[in-house]
């Protein structure tokens, strides 16, 4: 399994960084992340070059998984969204986050991706994926603020939540073989 993993740049002038960074970060100095992880760190705050810059990344790294993060400063918990919200229409994660959750405390399934450029990113990617009939799993991350008290147990979540993808593209593999 290639997992590419993304992050945003902090975007308001309030901020140094980006929780959606700074757990990436944090994943990759601890080692947690799986074998194979490729980085797309401080994607642009950006409507159209966001989604441009994950799209081109899907065919310059052909990953198996594509995991999105991205700040969500009213959260306090992690997030894997189940839409990704357009006009009119949705797309849907093929993902069973039911499966993704069990047992983790610190982490919830959403159905609301927001109306910003997390949305639009997941909705792009989605959308992209589905139409082009492309064999990858996408799953859009919304990170609380980190602090002293949840970044542990939100860095832990997040690294079950990869490490319960990397199992499940690896069994999806398998029986594709």
């Amino acid at each position: 399994m290639t997992l590419l993993l993304t992050s945003f740049a902090p975007w308001k002038a309030h901020q140094t960084t980006n929780s959606s960074d700074d757990l990436v970060m944090l994943l990759r100095d601890r080692r947690c992340l799986p074998a194979r992880t490729r980085l797309l760190r401080h994607l642009p705050v950006h409507f159209q070059l966001a989604p441009g810059q994950v799209i081109s990344a899907l065919y310059q790294h052909r990953p198996s998984t594509v995991v999105c993060c991205g700040m969500a400063e009213t959260r306090s918990l992690l997030n894997l969204e189940r839409y990704g919200h357009g006009h009119r229409d949705r797309h849907e994660t093929p993902i069973d986050l039911a499966t993704l959750t069990a047992g983790l405390q610190w982490t919830q399934i959403s159905h609301d991706a927001g109306d910003f450029v997390c949305n639009a990113l997941y909705y792009q990617l989605l959308g992209h994926v589905q139409k082009h009939d492309l064999n990858i799993q996408c799953l859009f991350v919304h990170v609380p603020p980190l602090n002293e008290y949840n970044r542990e147990p939100i860095m832990r979540d997040c690294g079950t939540v990869l490490s319960r993808l990397q199992a499940r593209s690896s069994a999806s593999q398998l029986t594709a073989a």
